[in-house]
């Protein structure tokens, strides 16, 4: 029987990604919903193409305008809106597998609808866990629900973890990130506010979108990072590790307790991960290019004590603050950066100013540990909020 699948954000990159494997598959996969948040005529291209039962876009005008557009063409797909028709189509009995794509907050209750419907999560919104953290992690015990991990770096833990959850704190010494350093790893500190949006999304080893290019840029996608390895994994903060290795040949690795390094390689493509986390435990075809050893450069590393990456790099040390701080803290720290990478997309801030709203945030808003969904997205709000009254008094 095919696997039928829900792909949230399927207009993003890795929703994109996500569709070109499924496509390769015809056999194993199908697809059930796509949903969008603005993109109408790419959503109604996926949509003539995959023939989904569902398409949810995040708004009523261009939810509308798509199926005008759909019912013009005499597709059958229909069309919804809105947060609750999301839900709806992450916890459809007929979903079997759902692909988080959506960026930042906004994943969020659809991720917990499919964690609470017992579904099978392609994680690919960290934003869910660094947000969510326990409330997240409550919803897929409560569920059943099987998260498989997205991020090029997660998965590659996961592939290089033993089998069995219950023994890693016994057999894992420390999980350890790798980090590219982004358009920036040489850029003398200083120059950073001079930085331009076109420059800050010009990644030199991935294509994604800007909001996940800024945060590589500055290495706030890294503090996520850990934070959402520190929730996956369920090791303490302190056996959390970063190391720039400029190539991202080597996604991650694990070192065990008697000091061996298992890592997982791979060609910088998202199909990658992404194909093993729809077949898993399987293996399929996911139309990378496999890495060519003979041609592979000399791979390097440096620590973030070197190079000045401290400096450069100010907002990686949050993640250890933020996990060492009151429950609902990555929550405050989440919204400040993504109103902070908005608007300096919008050129309203300069890049350096990014990390000045993060900080500010975290120290104008106390956490408190969520109990609902409620209470996160009414923190994630008070959280927005501050963050723009920290950009307003820059204005005045």
């Amino acid at each position: 029987m095919k696997q039928r699948i829900a792909v949230l954000g399927s207009t993003g990159s890795v929703g994109a990604n996500t569709l070109d494997v499924i496509a390769r598959h015809p056999d194993r996969f199908e697809v059930f919903a796509l949903s969008a948040a603005t993109q109408v005529d790419l959503m109604l291209q996926q949509c003539a193409r995959f023939r989904p039962q569902f398409a949810v876009m995040a708004e009523e005008g261009p939810g509308r305008e798509l199926a005008r557009k759909a019912g013009a063409e005499g597709l059958a797909t229909r069309v919804l809106w809105g947060p609750a028709a999301l839900a709806e189509a992450a916890s459809h009995e007929h979903v079997d597998t759902v692909m988080a794509a959506i960026v930042g907050a906004a994943g969020l209750a659809s991720c917990l609808a499919a964690a609470r419907a017992g579904k099978r999560l392609l994680l690919a919104n960290k934003e869910a866990l660094v947000v969510g953290g326990d409330l997240f992690l409550s919803a897929l015990k409560q569920g059943g629900a099987k998260l498989l991990p997205i991020d090029s770096e997660h998965s590659a833990i996961f592939q290089s973890l033993p089998e069995d959850p219950s023994t890693w704190d016994a057999r894992v010494e420390k999980i350890i990130l790798t980090a590219s350093g982004g358009p920036f790893r040489g850029r003398d500190p200083a120059t950073l506010r001079e930085v331009t949006p076109d420059e800050a999304c010009a990644h030199p080893n991935w294509v994604m979108g800007r909001k996940i290019s800024v945060d590589s840029a500055t290495m706030m996608n890294k503090a996520l990072e850990v934070i959402e390895a520190r929730y996956l994994f369920g090791l303490p903060p302190q056996r959390l590790e970063v190391v720039i290795h400029p190539q991202s040949v080597i996604h991650s690795m694990v070192q065990y307790r008697d000091t061996s390094v298992v890592a997982q390689l791979g060609t910088p493509d998202m199909r990658v991960p992404i194909a093993y986390g729809l077949a898993w435990p399987d293996r399929v075809a996911s139309g990378a290019a496999a890495l060519d050893f003979h041609a592979l450069a000399d791979m390097s590393f440096e620590s973030l004590d070197s190079r000045g990456h401290r400096e450069r790099f100010p907002g990686l040390a949050l993640a250890w603050d933020c996990l060492r701080a009151p429950p609902g803290t990555t929550a405050v720290l989440n919204a400040a950066n993504e109103v902070g990478v908005s608007a300096f997309l919008e050129r309203r801030i300069r890049f350096d100013q990014i990390h000045h709203v993060n900080v500010a945030t975290l120290d104008a808003v106390p956490a408190s540990k969520p109990q609902s969904l409620d209470d996160l997205l009414a923190l994630d709000a008070r959280s927005r909020e501050a963050a723009g009254r920290v950009m307003a008094r820059w204005a005045t």
